[in-house]
Parts: structure tokens; sequence; C-alpha cells
């Protein structure tokens, strides 16, 4: 005999533990020492697919949210508000909190499928409930901050409170607020504080999955927001209500499509159950209004959702084909405020310019630096004088070199200003033919009345 018994619920369930564990490991994996995401300001880099990134790499991390962003707007125009059911955190902590340790664990509610009602009482239940929950908020809380502060450094920091009250403070004050979030905001939070819900508004058409109640087979309870029977004069719902109790959001999804719906569908596992005795299959189905109009399948491809999809990859593309082009050293040249320096040596007139390299090793593994420098038309017209040897930087290790370049002849005769000279630089790392870049600065040539 055929089911007709949906089970949204378990799959979302089933979801929020792939999530959960997914989100808590990410953390703890390294390749080559990089981790999956991390974003930290006391190392300065952005590691991003296990590839790290300087701050002055930062550039990536606007295309990541850019992508972050797509991918909910695809996914919302195709989908509806799934990502607030199946992926939001806050949905995952309120069924924590409400289904497992008020419900199921300590039995301050009576039924995961009454949402409605208030049980008065339990105030000792209740705070057990509450410091239950600020346990796993702290939790949550450190695993966030483990995606800025790595996992090795956040344990070692906790070992020094002292010296990390900032970080202690953020800790404590951001559970604080999760844990007031989800036992007293609740869903109210989503209806009216989480902007995502009038976003998602303006993102709806016809053939965007929502869950829907089949108005034609269940019968006609609403006139707009108006309602009209608790059980249809004719039609196949039978005004159980059983959606309406177990709604978290507490709205009745017979009156249409509405603001406060998450996606969670748990309404139509309620129906199907109900519908199950008559062997009939759920009134309320996740599906778009056209298909529920015409009987049919949903149309997933459509102008929105190819396009939405097309620019996702595209941004996805130059992610990687940036992060591809990640650049194992870095260099910073800043000139000294003297502009040029006039030596007598000999009975010879030398000019020299002065700079300061910043080097810095983004690689995983030590490299011996060095660097070439050449002026643009001019041969063999200046020489390092400092420093004369090449050095070597540890992974992620920064040094700060006082370069002089000297002119080994007249650059220029010009007797009535100082002349620029386009300055190349090529530094590259001598172990490993991979590791260079080029830079671009400027030669200070004074004027022959100087010189003479």
């Amino acid at each position: 005999m055929q089911s007709y018994i949906t089970t949204y619920t378990e799959k979302r369930y089933i979801t929020y533990c792939l999530a959960t564990l997914i989100i808590f490991l990410i953390p703890f994996v390294k390749i080559n020492g990089n981790h999956f995401f991390l974003l930290s300001f006391v190392h300065q880099k952005l590691d991003l697919f296990f590839i790290s990134f300087n701050t002055q790499e930062f550039y990536l991390l606007p295309l990541v949210l850019i992508i972050l962003f797509l991918f909910i707007f695809f996914i919302t125009t195709l989908g509806g508000r799934v990502w607030c059911a199946w992926s939001c955190p806050q949905t995952m902590f309120r069924v924590l909190y409400r289904d497992a340790i008020q419900t199921k664990l300590l039995k301050i509610r009576k039924n995961i499928n009454n949402k409605q009602k208030q049980y008065e009482g339990n105030f000792i239940k209740n705070i057990i409930a509450l410091v239950l929950f600020y346990c796993i908020s702290l939790i949550a809380t450190s695993n966030l901050l483990w995606y800025f502060i790595p996992p090795e450094d956040f344990f070692l920091y906790l070992q020094n409170p002292n010296e990390h009250l900032l970080l202690l403070g953020i800790l404590f004050c951001t559970s604080l607020f999760l844990t007031f979030d989800i036992t007293y905001l609740a869903e109210k939070f989503c209806i009216y504080v989480c902007p995502y819900a009038r976003i998602q508004s303006v993102m709806f058409d016809n053939d965007t999955m929502q869950v829907l109640y089949d108005e034609r087979r269940g019968g006609l309870i609403f006139n707009g927001k108006t309602k009209l029977h608790k059980k249809p004069l004719q039609g196949e719902c039978i005004g159980c209500e059983a959606c309406v109790s177990v709604c978290p959001t507490h709205i009745d999804i017979r009156a249409g499509m509405q603001l406060e719906c998450i996606n969670c569908l748990e309404c139509a596992d309620a129906c199907s159950k109900v519908q199950e005795k008559f062997s009939r299959p759920s009134l309320i189905n996740w599906t778009s209004a056209k298909a529920m109009q015409t009987q049919g399948k949903v149309k997933y491809l459509r102008f929105r959702t190819v396009a939405y999809f097309t620019v996702l990859i595209f941004a996805f593309l130059m992610l990687l084909l940036m992060g591809s082009k990640k650049e194992h050293m870095l260099l910073n040249i800043n000139r000294s405020s003297e502009l040029y320096h006039i030596e007598d040596k000999n009975g010879k007139k030398q000019v020299s310019n002065a700079y300061t390299f910043l080097f810095q090793n983004t690689d995983s593994k030590p490299h011996e630096y060095y660097f070439e420098v050449s002026l643009e038309g001019i041969e063999n017209g200046l020489e390092i004088i400092r420093p004369k040897n090449a050095f070597v930087l540890q992974a992620g290790e920064k040094a700060k070199k006082i370069v002089i370049l000297q002119a080994t002849k007249e650059l220029a005769n010009e007797s009535q200003k100082d002349v620029i000279l386009p300055l190349y630089i090529k530094a590259y790392a001598k172990d490993d033919e991979k590791v260079v870049i080029f830079r671009e600065s400027i030669f200070a040539y004074p004027k022959s009345t100087l010189l003479n």
C-alpha cells in the first residue's frame, strides 16, 4: 500500500547534523599548515581553500562575500526560503533548544507537534534549560571564533585569560546574546528582525518553490487574510489544524504564502499524517504556484535561475583565477626622504638613491631572496651598493632592507632640472624560479649644475 507520509522534518534534522559536523571540523583541517577558511587579523592573513593570502591580498574577500550572496539569491529564486529552515543557525538552535532540550530532555513542552501552546510554571526546569543552552552557545561562539582565531591559538589564549580579556569579552557577550536571541526572541527574530524575509519577496516568481496549501483539493478557508471557516464547506481539509499547531512562526499556511513562512515544511509533514488516514497525499506541498495550478512539474530552468547560476559560476571562476595568481612573496618599496645623495669620491661625483624594501615570504617554506634593478633605455646604469648578498626568509617572515642604488655612469645631462628615471625591480627567490615579482619605482638624477 502506498504511503503518503512525508519526512521533511527528519531530512532537516539530518541536514542539521551534517552541517554542524562540517562547520565544527573545518577549522581543524589543515593542508600545508593552511586552513580551508581563516580570516586572522592577528596573523594578518586569509586562508582560502587551503591557500594562505597576506593582508595585501584581501581583494579576494569581497569576491567571497559576493559569491555567498549570489548563492543565497540563486537558492531563494529556485527554492524560496530554503536557507531559513534548512541551513540558518537561528532555526537550528531553535530546534535544539525547543525540541531537544525543552521537549525531549526536560519535558517542559509536552509535544513537539504543538508549538503554539505555552506551558506555565516549570521555573526550575526553565533555568536548567537556559544553563544547558548557554553551555551550547559558548561552544557555538567558540566555533565561530575559530574562523578568525585558529583553534590552536584559541585554546592557548584561554590558558592565559588575563592577557586576552578582549577575546573573553567577545566570547561571553556573544554567547549571552545568542542565548537571549534563541530563548527569548525565538521566531520573533525571523519575523521582525531578519531582513531576509523582506528581500525574498522581490525575488519570488510563480515558478519559485514555496510551501503552498492546495486550495483546489483542500477547499477555501481564507479570503485574503480573513478566515471564513475552521473547516471548509467543501474539500479534503478536515479542519484539524495540525498544520497550524506545528508551525514555529505561528501562521496558518492555508491563508497563502506569507513572509513569516521559513519553509520548514513541518506543516506538510503534519498534514500528510492526517491525510494518510484517508489514503490521500498531503494538502500542503513544497512546489511552485504555477506547478500547483497546472498540476505539472516545477520549472527549474528559467531565465532568473539560469542568470543567477551563470553569474555565480563566473564569480567562482574569477575567484579561482585570482587565487591561482597568488604571489609567494610580497615587496613594498618606499623611497627615502632624501631625493638623492651626491658624494665626491676620488675626484668623481657619485649619485645614489636610497630605498626601503619590505620583503615578505608568503610561501609555506623558506626561500633565499635577492633582486635586480634596471633603468629604461640605459644598460648597466645602476649598481646595488646595499645589500650585497642574498638573504633567507622563513615561511611567513618579513624583512626590512635598506637598499642603496648608485649610478655607474652619467645617466642624464640636464642643466635646468633634476631628471626622474623609471626604475624597474625584479625580485626573486634564488632557490625557486617560480617565485618572482616585478615592481616599479624611480631613480632621481641631479641636474648637471650640481654635479659640476
